[in-house]
């Protein structure tokens, strides 16, 4: 659609509906304008406290032997 046709059908519009078309369009700008901001904040993972909370754990220095042995106690009491 040309944007002197759009312009044109615009004016053709009563005042009131002129100004829903300009609210309609100042509520897209700022949707769309706003919209790749939250998609590009960058979280760096190493620095949430969650990282490293396990590190210390004497129990979890060979990860696949404590799993075994968790499925091992928890399994046999099922039942």
């Amino acid at each position: 659609m040309a944007l002197s046709k759009i312009t044109q059908d615009i004016n053709s519009l009563p005042p009131e509906a002129q100004r829903q078309v300009a609210d309609f369009v100042a509520f897209l700008q700022e949707r769309y304008s706003a919209a790749p901001a939250k998609r590009t904040r960058k979280v760096k993972i190493a620095k949430e406290p969650f990282v490293g909370m396990w590190k210390d754990r004497a129990d979890m220095l060979d990860s696949v032997a404590w799993v075994r042995q968790t499925r091992r106690s928890q399994w046999r009491n099922r039942g």
